[in-house]
């Protein structure tokens, strides 16, 4: 049975024990495709308090980074978040893991999105911070530079640095119904040169966007492999409140994936990517009033379930 090269796998064998990534949210980041620099309403979907479990702490939407200056008024509330979030997550995974050691997520919006001095000292107070080995940070690859790459090299001699592209589908017409802002050679570009400063790469793919079939999944799923990404996270395209997408579904003119379809392309997508790629996530989900669909995202106990079960009669084991 092929055994599924996991991130905790990933972590155990590298650091000889567990490693837990404890995700952050920055008060004053945004995205381009927010503030109005390449569009306006964020991605079709995108609705970040859905995704992000530390995106309540803060009042993301309050403010923007001015990107035209090296000033950041908001630095020192960034820093304490960071702390303060860090610590209690910490906490929590120490009592019920007994955790040890620590990977911080930059997760919530386009987290390299500010001035580069600002990234500069976010991202090395988080490696200072006790117990940590490593950042791993969301972001665009219309949103960086050579000047960031640079920089996270430097760091990545000292600590494990990964860059979590939002890739989601590698279909132009795909990246245009969802607003994204950048096709799909701003991917392979970035991509490229991110390889070339010895990062590692996790690629995030959402399976179910409007109008894809499973063959267009699996193409984004094997252009990937092609690139040779170190990791990979998939999960299904939901609907939740307060986002452009919900307007679709209610309209009828969306109909969200179903979740036998969703779980026979997931492990039709595993069975592409070769054993020394990390599968980080194989779906997601939310359990609360803003899922409007698909219902089915609502147990993401019982997905996982299903999924393992897909997974073992294909001799797989994730």
């Amino acid at each position: 049975m092929r055994e599924i090269l996991t991130a905790g796998r990933y972590f155990k064998k590298t650091y000889g024990e567990k490693v837990y990534k404890i995700p952050v949210s920055m008060f004053g980041f945004t995205c381009p495709n927010i503030d109005g620099s390449v569009a306006r309403g964020g991605c079709t979907f995108c609705e970040n308090e859905s995704f992000s479990p530390n995106v309540g702490k803060v009042k993301l939407k309050a403010n923007y980074l001015n990107l035209n200056s090296t000033e950041n008024p908001f630095l020192q509330r960034q820093l304490a978040e960071l702390q303060s979030q860090y610590s209690s997550t910490k906490a929590k995974l120490i009592k019920k893991f007994k955790a040890e050691k620590f990977i911080i997520y930059f997760q919530s919006f386009t987290n390299t999105y500010a001035p580069l001095e600002t990234l500069k000292k976010l991202y090395t107070s988080a490696l200072e911070l006790d117990d940590v080995v490593g950042i791993s940070i969301g972001t665009r690859t219309d949103c960086m530079t050579d000047e960031i790459l640079d920089f996270l090299a430097e760091l990545n001699q000292k600590k494990e640095i990964w860059l979590e592209y939002g890739i989601q589908s590698t279909d132009n017409e795909t990246l245009d119904k969802i607003n994204r802002g950048h096709d799909v050679a701003n991917m392979y570009k970035w991509i490229e040169k991110t390889q070339e400063r010895g990062l590692k790469i996790c690629a995030h793919l959402i399976f179910g966007l409007p109008n894809e079939t499973q063959e267009t999944m699996l193409q984004s799923t094997q252009k990937m492999v092609d690139l040779k990404i170190d990791s990979l996270k998939i999960h299904p395209l939901y609907v939740v409140s307060n986002t452009a997408l919900t307007a679709s579904f209610k309209r009828g003119t969306f109909t969200p994936i179903s979740k036998e379809k969703y779980i026979d392309t997931v492990v039709k997508a595993i069975k592409l990517t070769p054993q020394n790629i990390i599968i980080q996530r194989i779906t997601a989900g939310i359990d609360d009033d803003s899922l409007l669909a698909p219902i089915w995202c609502k147990n993401k106990h019982q997905q996982m379930k299903d999924i393992r079960d897909a997974l073992k009669k294909e001799n797989m084991n994730y």
